[in-house]
């Protein structure tokens, strides 16, 4: 049985402030509680007009403390732009706030432009190369196991220590970041919608072929994160999927703006070629009524053996993103019983 969970990333849609997407974020993450989803993943980017999510820790707490069941985590914590102990203490308390539902999804990505990760941190440049050592760091901090023998903040605990510790996830889109995990012994996800698929069977691959059993687990758990919608028609799926096709026109051209309205979209003048990115855009996709989108997950799940996929859902319109995840849920046989 696949277990479904949701990623969100706080899309800012035209027409509407950003602030905004922030609260759906939270009315969102406490319907998707109530449809029995496994876990609900929230962003970080920073400096884009497209995306809202850029404090993932802050989020989540907000959602932690209003649902009762569903998981909470990052997807992910930028972790080159942060000092691992601080991040270990923000999800230190995320766990006293909501104990054994927090996960701790970490990535290596700037999520954000290079000027942009230099305010973030002003060692920018060379931080992710310490990518690998960072975690080390946070594995041992947010679990309350003492780091190695030698090294200079042995002496310091990361609290509010508990009786439980946040489940930590290496994410990535290259096989980077499986061989991370793979050597941590950490269970690992593949932003399968960043790529449309490109390079995922090989990543987990890597990651299969080089995990190293650990503490945390004792054989690989792989996932991976697929944009989908469903809609009760074909023709309103393809209707709603208008504003995702223009949206990625800009974005593989570097332009990253709002979510345009299938309305804007309709009206925009595409060009030849920007008629054949759509078709193969299409072609890759994963939308349609539930049954087709469930069986296309089925088929991917299946191809590539695993047994959790989390969907990312954009729509210009809240209700509309609820409806996708109702009918999935429904498709899927959830249950939050």
């Amino acid at each position: 049985m696949i277990r479904l969970s949701v990623l969100d990333q706080s899309t800012v849609i035209s027409g509407r402030l950003p602030d905004a997407s922030i609260r759906e974020s939270l009315d969102l993450a406490r319907h998707c509680d109530a449809l029995g989803y496994d876990r609900y993943w929230v962003a970080e980017h920073h400096n884009s007009d497209s995306i809202a999510g850029t404090a993932p820790e802050v989020l989540m707490a907000a959602i932690a403390a209003t649902t009762p069941r569903i998981r909470v985590g990052s997807a992910g914590v930028m972790l080159p732009h942060y000092a691992s102990l601080k991040v270990a203490e923000q999800f230190r308390v995320l766990d006293a706030i909501a104990p054994g539902r927090i996960d701790l999804g970490l990535g290596r990505a700037p999520g954000s432009d290079g000027l942009t990760a230099h305010a973030l941190n002003p060692q920018a440049a060379t931080a992710a190369d310490h990518f690998p050592a960072q975690v080390r760091d946070v594995l041992a901090w947010v679990t309350g196991n003492p780091l190695a023998e030698g090294h200079p903040f042995r002496s310091i605990r990361a609290q509010p220590v508990g009786a439980t510790a946040p489940e930590v996830w290496i994410l990535g889109s290259s096989d980077y970041g499986a061989q991370v995990a793979a050597h941590f012994g950490l269970p690992y996800c593949f932003a399968h919608f960043i790529t449309d698929g490109d390079g995922c069977a090989q990543a987990l691959e890597v990651y299969r072929d080089g995990f190293r059993p650990s503490a945390f687990l004792k054989e690989p758990h792989a996932a991976v994160c697929v944009w989908a919608l469903a809609a009760e028609t074909e023709q309103e799926a393809a209707r709603l999927f208008t504003s995702r096709e223009l949206f990625r026109l800009g974005r593989d051209r570097g332009i990253y703006t709002p979510l345009p309205s299938p309305e804007e979209a309709a009206c925009y003048r595409y060009s030849e070629n920007d008629l054949r990115r759509v078709e193969r855009l299409r072609a890759r996709a994963f939308y349609g009524t539930p049954d087709m989108v469930g069986a296309k997950l089925r088929g991917l799940a299946e191809s590539l053996g695993v047994e959790e996929i989390a969907v990312l859902t954009t729509v210009h319109g809240a209700a509309a993103r609820r409806q996708s995840y109702t009918l999935l849920a429904r498709e899927f046989g959830l249950t939050a019983a």
